[in-house]
């Protein structure tokens, strides 16, 4: 899944980001997720949306989009996960799992023992996301997370090519 979360782009050169995208993606059977614009994942096709937690409401965004469209909802806690059982998501991230400068406005780390409640509350799947490197891979997946959601780890290394490698060396 690869999430276009470009968001100080104007809506013209989004467009054009997603549309170059798109089909790369897709080549590899990859999804397609736009950051917090329905409008633009409706009218891409996309595969779906990413809303943050002060988003528009997930009800109000799954009746936009239907139930053909997937949507993923950012939570930043284990009462944050269960609200989103219930409100019609098809999947979560949660985090900042560990310390990340990105993340420190939502709060300090919430750790893996967070991490397996919210888990086990949970009848989506979860994504960790927040000071993730590739060693910590097999304890979040311990700690129940369906996967891992990554970007400063990436980003930032000196090699995206040779990082995203170590990370999907890590999934089972």
């Amino acid at each position: 899944m690869v999430q276009i979360r470009e968001k100080d782009l104007d809506t013209r050169p989004l467009i054009d980001l997603v549309q170059h995208l798109m089909p790369l993606i897709k080549r590899r059977q990859g999804k397609v997720f736009v950051n917090d614009r329905i409008d633009l994942a409706m009218a891409l096709d996309a595969d779906g949306v990413h809303l943050r937690s002060d988003s528009l409401p997930l009800p109000l965004a799954r009746r936009l989009l239907g139930k053909q469209k997937l949507i993923g909802i950012s939570t930043h806690s284990v009462e944050e996960v269960r609200k989103a059982n219930g409100d019609g998501a098809d999947f979560i991230v949660l985090g900042p799992i560990f310390e990340t400068p990105s993340k420190r406005i939502y709060g300090p780390p919430l750790g893996l023992h967070t991490l397996e409640t919210a888990c086990r509350a949970s009848r989506l799947p979860i994504f960790a996301i927040g000071g993730l490197n590739p060693t910590h891979v097999p304890s979040v997946l311990a700690s129940g997370a369906y996967g891992v959601a990554v970007i400063s780890a990436i980003l930032q290394a000196p090699s995206i090519v040779d990082r995203t490698h170590e990370f999907l060396s890590q999934l089972p």
